[in-house]
């Protein structure tokens, strides 16, 4: 009789979690979320998920606040989601650096393929091979070889370990087989601020950080890294064209919830992202910043989870290869 009344009581107990989440599902969200951008303020990944936060709040009814907790490559803000409540109101939209950051930092505060639940995928952005307008070179074999001559005293600059602009630059490195001078900077803002003054030789960094300043012919364009030219920079070649074959990097951005979060609430997280990415407002505006929005089969967990797992795998001997680690 002990043991009946036991498991009875057990199958209770589990009918109220069932309907206790069923019923929070329903309602979800009831108040503001938290979307965490591991980087800075007015950054390429800052400026994704601002045009995002802001479409998918108006689908589901209640606002998006997005949160800038920078630092360490991104892994701060990641850990910081990690270790949230897993109730759907804080979320993080991350980049590349989400598969990278598994090899440069050895020490992690959180497993990154487990500590997550996974939303979708948001965008995949291509880079641009930029230097300072008066550089010498005219063009991406003008420049290869340039920097070859003069590896020890060109630079390239970038947003500091783990940002996109670092991962392209190593990439740059690793094609061209040339290790050059790197300066790293806290943000891609200083950074492109010391390009535009000279201050800094070259910069592998995304479309929408570069495309105004390409456009307004404040830095010189070499290559974008994408499979085609893009509409919004017609004239600036791909970098297999230019002679770096099979150079194609593109930053892609992904929405990721605490390990633990409701399976219903991130399915109702990934419907929203799905809507938000057929905005109009979005459409334009990342078109503006030489990108598309990722389609509806991408911008779900099981896109997402696929692509952070073949990402780290892609990355780990490139980091290895280069030897520079953030810890």
């Amino acid at each position: 009789m002990k043991i009946l009344k036991t498991m009875l009581g057990m199958t209770a107990a589990a009918a109220v979690s069932l309907l206790s989440t069923a019923t929070f599902a329903q309602t979800y969200p009831e108040r503001t979320i938290t979307m965490v951008v591991p980087f800075a303020a007015g950054g390429p990944t800052d400026t994704v998920a601002r045009l995002v936060a802001e479409s998918m709040s108006k689908d589901l009814g209640q606002q998006i606040v997005v949160e800038n907790v920078g630092g360490a490559g991104g892994t701060l803000g990641a850990g910081r989601v990690a270790q949230s409540d897993p109730d759907g109101y804080t979320i993080l939209l991350h980049h590349i650096g989400m598969a990278t950051s598994a090899t440069l930092y050895r020490k992690l505060a959180y497993d990154t393929l487990n500590a997550f639940e996974y939303v979708g995928l948001v965008t995949d952005v291509p880079m641009t091979i930029v230097a300072r307008k008066d550089f010498e070179p005219t063009d991406l074999k003008g420049l290869v070889e340039y920097v070859k001559a003069n590896k020890d005293t060109v630079t390239v600059a970038n947003a500091g370990i783990g940002a996109a602009s670092h991962l392209c630059g190593m990439m740059f490195m690793s094609a061209i087989q040339t290790p050059l001078v790197t300066v790293p900077y806290k943000g891609t803002g200083p950074a492109m601020t010391d390009l535009l003054g000279g201050q800094v030789d070259i910069m592998c960094d995304q479309t929408t950080n570069t495309t105004k300043q390409i456009q307004g012919g404040t830095i010189k364009a070499y290559a974008v890294t994408s499979p085609e030219r893009l509409p919004v920079l017609p004239d600036v070649p791909t970098a297999v064209e230019g002679g770096l074959a099979d150079f194609t990097v593109g930053i892609w951005h992904g929405v990721y919830a605490p390990k633990g979060t409701p399976a219903e609430v991130t399915e109702r997280l990934s419907k929203s992202l799905q809507v938000a990415l057929k905005d109009k407002n979005v459409i334009d505006r990342f078109a503006e910043l030489g990108t598309i929005p990722s389609s509806e089969a991408d911008a779900t967990p099981a896109a997402l989870k696929a692509k952070l797992e073949s990402e780290i795998t892609r990355w780990k001997p490139v980091i290895e290869a280069a030897g520079q680690y953030a810890d």
